[in-house]
């Protein structure tokens, strides 16, 4: 906004002068009249320009949106997001949705107003009734953007995903060799990619060894700790209670561990037990559980670096889109064990 004093520094008359031309009160020379119209003018020229540069500006922030800040899932992530971010002296602007779509959408407005270089985003499920609209937000933003653990259905953005399919189908595939027939899920919802595709995999591994699903043994939470301890409470309310739960993420797999705890029960001597995830807490308790490990730090670095690559590549309007897929690792404690039989 152009300012009286900046308009009389211009002119060269005094802020009374300028104030008596602009509010056409009192007398004034019709030669000063012009000087101090035409600084004017200057000035409100001058000021468009810087506020055009200013919008077409990208700072050097990358936009980072997440859906539990809780999980520490999340934390490793962002961590590797930040290493790289740091090598490119970027900074970074994360954003935590609570699995909530209307935050998500608040924040990717925020993104359109702050002029982000990039955009690395984890959404809350791929499956909207308004895709192409939600992809027409995305695009909008006019920056490369990168998708995370979890994809969206009828994009072209670039993405790093773990095999989900693989290391559940392992998992499970633990437990049927221990001999245990009735596995419990805790499964993830099936509107996102890693709920389907970690289910999928359960599914896979009890086919595979010629064991019915059964639905009396299928779960399904909401990824967060609430929903794990809930769903273990009504787990162990079934007449025929499972041998071995297997869940889906690392907070419902807190959830599920406590409540065991709170019921008296042991793993793996009275129930047997494995988490899609590792749990630090778990390791404090030094209890021994088995889990499919992820990459995490990776998965953020990988991110991060794809989407500095399609910065800097900007130009290359249409290059090949570029999905990479990061594998998982069993790691076998003893949880899984079938001691009671």
């Amino acid at each position: 906004m152009v300012k009286n004093k900046d308009i009389a520094v211009r002119a060269g008359v005094s802020v009374a002068t300028v104030s008596r031309v602009m509010n056409q009160s009192g007398y004034v020379k019709e030669e000063t009249r012009k000087i101090v119209l035409k600084a004017f003018n200057e000035l409100v020229k001058d000021d468009k320009l810087l506020g055009q540069s200013m919008a077409n500006k990208k700072n050097n922030i990358i936009g980072v949106v997440i859906p539990d800040i809780s999980n520490p899932f999340f934390g490793d992530v962002i961590k590797g997001i930040s290493s790289v971010a740091d090598s490119h002296s970027a900074s970074l602007l994360v954003c935590n949705t609570d699995e909530q779509l209307e935050k998500e959408l608040k924040y990717l407005d925020v993104f359109n107003s702050h002029n982000i270089m990039g955009l690395i985003i984890t959404p809350k499920t791929d499956q909207l009734d308004y895709d192409f609209k939600y992809i027409q937000k995305l695009e909008r933003l006019g920056v490369p953007i990168v998708l995370l653990d979890r994809g969206i259905n009828l994009s072209h953005f670039n993405s790093v995903f773990v095999n989900n399919v693989s290391g559940s189908f392992e998992a499970v595939d633990a437990l049927i060799k221990e001999g245990h027939e009735n596995i419990a899920i805790i499964s993830g919802p099936m509107s996102s990619k890693p709920g389907r595709e970690r289910y999928y995999g359960y599914e896979n591994a009890l086919r595979a060894n010629k064991l019915e699903v059964d639905k009396n043994y299928v779960f399904y939470g909401d990824f967060k700790l609430e929903s794990g301890y809930e769903i273990t409470k009504q787990i162990l309310n079934i007449k025929n209670r499972p041998t071995a739960i297997f869940a889906t993420n690392n907070m419902m797999a807190q959830g599920c561990v406590k409540a065991l705890v709170e019921s008296g029960l042991s793993i793996p001597h009275d129930i047997s037990f494995i988490s899609f995830d590792d749990v630090d807490m778990f390791e404090i308790m030094n209890m021994n559980i088995s889990t499919v490990s992820r990459p995490t730090d990776l998965m953020g670095e990988v991110a991060a670096e794809m989407l500095f690559e399609l910065i800097e590549r900007k130009e290359m309007k249409h290059a090949p889109v570029k999905e990479v897929l990061l594998e998982t690792k069993l790691v076998l404690r003893g949880s899984e064990k079938l001691l009671k039989k």
